[in-house]
């Protein structure tokens, strides 16, 4: 069967928008609102980057990882070579290998705009400031998309850079998935923000939790080697 994000296995669609271009539209007046105004002024487009991640999954008994040198170009597309890996069979290969290739995928197909921060995919509603400084807004999706995340997303007030994004997603992967919970941070590397850590809890019908997390180590952004 051909793949889509319409399609997709439930641990691919939470990693899809983790660093695509990003765009968003507040109206009310205050921190928050200027925060996204700042937001909105920044160039958000999926730059060039090479990177080491580390993917773990488990359900129940069943625990696996994969590190892989992942890559990214307008030129190439998304690619990635796995390194190491260990742990359940079924997790490496039916899991963690198809976040991967769902990813690469999606963006060879062009489908990235269907999970964007976008005033197409979302409304956005400013909710003050939190203790720890952030700017707080409130994700309402559009539509029940499989691809889309109902919660908060979260701004540094001084730049109105993307520090975190958490929420659930507004439809269920499938019948065999009862909800799926995730957390994705964010920090700006050489001036440029990006995706450096996704957390997903899920329950599965019949098999009871599941987790996914991966963790991203920068190695090269706009082809400069970083130290």
């Amino acid at each position: 069967m051909q793949f889509t994000a319409r399609h997709a296995p439930p641990f691919v669609v939470l990693i899809v928008a983790a660093g695509l271009p990003l765009s968003v539209w507040a109206t009310t007046p205050g921190v928050a609102d200027h925060s996204i105004r700042q937001f909105l002024a920044q160039d958000h487009t999926l730059r060039a980057y090479k990177a080491s991640r580390r993917l773990e999954a488990a359900n129940g008994d069943r625990t696996g990882w994969v590190e892989a040198v992942t890559e990214y170009s307008q030129v190439n597309g998304f690619t990635y070579q796995v390194t190491s890996e260990g742990g359940s069979d079924y997790i490496r290969n039916k899991v963690l290998r198809a976040v991967l290739d769902g990813e690469r995928r999606v963006i060879m197909e062009g489908e990235t705009a269907l999970s964007a921060l976008a005033h197409e995919n979302y409304t956005f509603e400013p909710h003050g400031v939190d203790a720890d400084g952030l700017a707080n807004i409130r994700l309402s999706p559009r539509r029940k998309e499989r691809m889309l995340v109902a919660g908060m997303m979260f701004l540094n007030p001084d730049d109105g850079a993307l520090v975190r994004l958490q929420g659930r997603l507004a439809k269920s992967p499938s019948f065999w998935v009862r909800s799926v919970q995730i957390v994705r941070s964010y920090k700006r590397i050489n001036n440029v923000v990006l995706p450096v850590k996704l957390e997903t809890n899920a329950r599965l019908r019949l098999l009871g939790p599941a987790m996914l997390r991966m963790t991203y180590a920068y190695l090269e952004i706009d082809g400069r080697p970083l130290r």
